[in-house]
């Protein structure tokens, strides 16, 4: 059967459940009374089943009731209580003076000793409504996982979305206060898996064995995921609570966790490669919690150069009950803890094993091989970022103290050659791998995507340049006129740096109000400058743009009076470093230390904080080096790089781009100044040559990202090609009256401007794509190795176009409808294309034409294409169109005013057309009609009529002022949030419509204004 109902798939799922994965079936439960997440009585019978005194079962069974069905604290803690009490035990005494015993609900031991059972259809009726989970999966009674299964046909993002609204105190939150594992799924799209309060853009799909395909994947999936031994284990090794968010391993965490208890058990060490934003620290967390509860003696090292990750270990740490940890405060405090056998684990930043320099570093090492530390137990040490070594001798000191340690290293990024000695040779090989590409198929971080933008620097003027240094160097020797140059060498560099830095800002501004979620600001951006001086000044050239307040610098400067008491030259001018410690005063002037922060501190927190959390209000960050590596750097959606970088360091800053976010992020874009493509497909070739050797391909480690050069030179011919196509049908002589007559017929019959309109928008849209395959490319003509006649058919076809477009729009009274599509392209033109004309390209593109009429008719009709301004017939159909479109527009906002406007100028048109006016008067009595349309009412209006609805009520209601004001007042008191979607509330407002106008037919024609008029009903 195609396509089977949600309850045959059901069936199949449970006789999955009990014929393959031996679960026993509790039955349908939608009828049964008082279901619960612990069943006392299975839970019972298998404590005393596994040997357990009926005495402390009773006891153990109360308390993990108790627990399971209070209403105290919200869920999150209530869950992780739960789960200390199952993973950890009840402790108990048989009777009073007796020792303490512990009592494991479940056998995390032997998984063969649980109970597990499934019931479908689990009627829970505590909460405020009712709701009924379509599986429950049970281990010794306690309610572990839920499954919400779909039909194919119906997404899976809705099983999703029940099973969290599920957990809302609206319905039955009391019930997951024991749920581990939260599962949805259908026959097309598979099976995916979270835990409580997962969003559901975390949910991800389980990934094994990815050649069988026998099954559906939903039943492949729940066979593996809910087999008995690996459901035990991944509930017992694997659930982290961390900072308020509960998190269960991904499929390559959990995978990565069992290859390294098979290498820790033959006490080998090894690599551990996961790409940046796959969860390398929770990784970290999850072995380490292993290794201490199943090592015998052991002891564990992290060594970071990250404090946030120093801080988040010891936290997740604690919160999973390990609380034997400690943070080293220096190199002798290291070495103190290692001679001693507490802490059990030891969080080190890897500058506190010391940093000797090179005459003395050879001997250091030599003294401690000859004087090995006597560490105390089995100890593990965790190298964060292997890679990045003080050219080998980090390693070279911890190969030294820690001789007999097992060493574990974890990289985000692959291995290059120049690493070898200092990651394969100390840490051995690979014990798991988890790369870039395939992190993007599973979901967990989003692809990217390349754009290169160059830009040309020159002089404007080398005539002026030599004038200039002709009358400075008068009567210099050779010598001197040779240093002068040097120093107009730098001049000219720093002017062409500014006059760049300028179009970088502008382009970015623009991409804030073009691209995606850059526009909708849901997303925000990081522009990396080449250094703090750079930095400080792009932070003042924004301060000129709409990114004022919306941008900070984050750098590792710190403004101190000491930094600036030399630079005074006594020239009128500031050095570099009198322009940064001013910028930096100047910005943290307003700002007021917090806690043991400075103020530089507390202005760069809270700058994160609010790049986090409300990007619409914290746009872009501008950084140098710091926030591009490590785990306290902010995910963005955008990253603008003016730097030069290469290898791990750019791979990690690109890296900042890719981690989830809302569903509308498709991408992470990396904008690339400084043609950096090559570094990044250098490395690529590097590490890939490396990894032959561990049995990868190119292949599998290459990442995807999109050249853009070829693929713009694609995109432009095929732009014109379609606009060529889309003209080819206009008639000879393919002058201006030609294209009007194909694209809008007569202009003054409503419709054929209706039956042409498809013409119209596939030719504005193809002008449009045109001109942003343009500007795409336009920097990179030459790379593109275009010819010079092609450059020059680009360039005179763009003019054709731009052109084009106008008279049509114009002639259509289609400007309003487009302004804002086009605006942004056209201050792109302006920028790239036409700069120094760019006051003039478009001076009233913020302005509609009526607007213009209304204000300066001569300037107005000055300003439209000369092949119209010249013909007073052209000129009067363009006003017409204009003013036509405007009462189209506006008519459902007060069809009464609009019914009337449209008549006057009916009116005025036949008066025109049959000539008994002349055109001056004409011109006035259409700016008078334009000033009413504008205003949207005519003069005389009452004062209390003081917004557009009132007034459109006023026109429907007859000018009948008081019954206006009572309507108003009706409606406000009887509205409810979201009446327009809600048949219930509507009728409510209608009512109350009603109950004032006592006319049936008045009540439609009042309710169409309150619904057209949504900024103020």
């Amino acid at each position: 059967m195609i396509n089977p109902i949600e309850r045959i798939t059901q069936n199949r799922i449970i006789q999955l459940f009990q014929k393959e994965l031996g679960y026993t079936y509790y039955g349908n439960w939608e009828k049964r009374e008082h279901n619960s997440n612990v069943e006392e009585l299975i839970l019972k019978q298998n404590l005393l089943k596994r040997g357990y005194s009926e005495t402390l079962a009773d006891k153990a069974v109360k308390e993990v009731y108790d627990l399971a069905t209070s209403n105290s604290g919200n869920l999150y803690h209530r869950n992780k209580a739960m789960y200390s009490l199952l993973r950890y035990g009840v402790k108990a005494r048989p009777d009073l003076g007796e020792q303490f015993d512990t009592i494991f609900p479940i056998d995390w031991q032997d998984f063969e000793k649980n109970e597990f059972g499934i019931a479908e259809e689990v009627t829970l009726i505590k909460g405020e409504n009712n709701r009924r989970p379509d599986v429950v999966l049970y281990i010794n009674g306690i309610a572990i996982g839920v499954l919400e299964l779909k039909r194919g046909t119906t997404d899976i993002s809705e099983s999703i979305n029940q099973s969290i609204s599920n957990q809302k105190a609206l319905f039955n939150e009391w019930f997951y206060t024991t749920v581990q594992l939260l599962m949805a799924g259908n026959n097309t799209q598979g099976l995916k898996y979270g835990t409580i309060e997962t969003p559901a853009k975390y949910y991800l799909a389980w990934k094994e064995e990815e050649t069988d395909n026998k099954d559906y994947k939903l039943d492949k999936y729940l066979k593996k995921l809910c087999q008995k031994e690996r459901l035990t284990d991944l509930v017992y090794n694997g659930v982290i609570f961390d900072a308020g968010v509960k998190k269960l391993p991904r499929p390559h965490q959990y995978f990565a966790l069992k290859a390294s208890q098979e290498f820790l058990r033959k006490k080998e060490g090894g690599i551990i490669w996961h790409t940046q934003g796959s969860g390398k620290s929770l990784m970290m967390v999850m072995l380490g919690k292993w290794i201490l509860e199943n090592v015998a003696n052991s002891r564990i090292v992290i060594l970071t150069d990250r404090t946030e990750l120093d801080d988040q270990i010891e936290r997740v740490f604690k919160d999973v009950g390990e609380t034997d940890v400690a943070k080293t405060r220096s190199g002798k405090e290291l070495m103190a803890f290692l001679t001693s056998s507490r802490p059990r684990l030891v969080c080190s930043l890897i500058h506190k094993f010391g940093n000797k320099s090179d005459t003395d570093f050879d001997a250091f090492i030599k003294e401690l091989q000859d004087n090995p530390v006597q560490t105390q137990g089995e100890i593990f040490a965790f190298i964060d970022e292997c890679h990045r070594t003080q050219s080998g001798k980090l390693n070279q000191v911890m190969k030294a103290v820690l001789q007999n340690a097992v060493f574990i290293g974890f990289t985000g990024t692959p291995l290059l050659k120049e690493d070898k000695k200092t990651t394969m040779d100390v840490f051995g090989r690979y014990i798991h791998t988890y790369k870039f590409n395939e992190a993007v198929e599973d979901g967990v971080v989003k692809d990217l995507m390349y754009e290169g933008r160059a830009l040309d620097q020159s002089l404007t003027s080398q005539a002026k340049v030599d004038k200039w240094f002709e009358a400075k160097t008068a009567g210099l020797n050779d010598f001197q006129k040779n240093e002068l140059k040097k120093k107009w060498g730098t001049m000219q560099n720093v002017l062409s740096s500014k006059s760049r830095m300028e179009k970088i800002v502008a382009d970015i501004v623009v991409d804030f109000s073009v691209k995606p979620r850059l526009r909708s600001q849901s997303g925000n951006a990081i522009l990396v400058a080449s250094s703090i001086y750079e930095a400080a000044k792009y932070y003042n050239l924004f301060l000129n743009t709409e990114l004022k307040n919306k941008c900070a610098i984050i750098t590792s400067y710190n403004p101190n009076a000491s930094d600036v008491s030399l630079e005074d030259t006594g020239a009128d001018n500031e050095t570099d470093k009198q322009f940064i410690f001013k910028t930096y005063t100047d910005l943290l002037k307003d700002v007021s230390p917090k806690g043991n922060k400075s103020k530089t501190e507390t202005y760069e927190t809270d700058s994160k904080v609010s790049f986090r959390k409300e990007p619409a209000r914290m746009k872009l960050l501008i950084v140098v080096s710091k926030l591009l590596t490590g785990f306290d750097a902010p995910p963005c959606t955008y990253i603008y790089i003016d730097k030069r970088m290469q290898d791990h360091t750019l791979f990690q800053a690109i890296c900042r781009v890719n981690r989830l976010d809302t569903d509308d992020k498709d991408y992470g874009y990396i904008i690339d100044y400084m043609e950096l493509f090559g570094n990044v497909t250098d490395a690529i070739n590097v590490y890939t040559s490396e990894l032959d050797s561990e049995g990868f391909t190119k292949e599998e480690v290459g990442i995807q990202l999109k050249d853009r050069l070829q693929i713009a030179k694609d995109r432009l011919f095929t732009a014109l090609e379609i606009v060529e196509s889309i003209c080819e049908n206009v008639t000879s002589p393919k002058n201006d009256l030609a294209y009007i007559h194909y694209f809008c017929g007569n202009t003054e019959n409503p419709e054929d401007l209706k039956a042409t309109e498809y013409r119209r928008m596939a030719l504005y849209k193809a002008i449009v794509e045109y001109i942003r395959a343009y500007s795409n490319v336009k920097a990179d003509f030459i790379a593109a190795e275009f010819t010079d006649a092609e450059v020059k058919r680009f360039n005179n076809k763009l003019d054709e176009y731009l052109n084009l477009r106008e008279i049509i729009r114009i002639a259509s009274g289609e400007t309003i409808d487009l302004k804002a599509y086009e605006a942004d392209m056209r201050f792109l033109i302006d920028t790239y294309i036409k700069a120094e004309e760019s006051e003039v390209i478009s001076p009233f593109e913020n302005i509609s034409l009526l607007d213009l009429l209304e204000t300066n008719m001569d300037k107005a009709i000055d300003s439209l294409p000369n092949e119209i301004k010249g013909n007073p017939e052209a000129v009067a159909e363009v006003i017409e169109n204009n003013v036509r479109s405007k009462i189209v527009e506006e008519h459902l906002l007060d069809p009464k005013y609009f019914d009337h406007m449209s008549i006057l100028l009916q009116e005025l048109i036949e008066r025109r057309k049959q000539e008994t006016i002349n055109y001056q008067q004409y011109l006035k009595e259409i700016a008078a009609l334009i000033e009413q349309v504008n205003q949207g009412k005519a003069k005389g209006i009452p004062k209390s009529l003081n917004t557009k609805g009132k007034v459109a009520l006023y026109h429907t209601l007859e000018k009948d002022e008081q019954l206006t004001l009572a309507c108003e007042d009706a409606v406000q008191y009887a509205k409810q949030d979201g009446f327009r979607e809600n048949l219930a509330k509507q009728k409510l407002v209608k009512k109350a419509i009603y109950d004032v106008v006592e006319d049936v037919n008045k009540v439609e024609e009042v309710y169409k204004i309150i619904d057209a008029h949504k900024d103020e009903y």
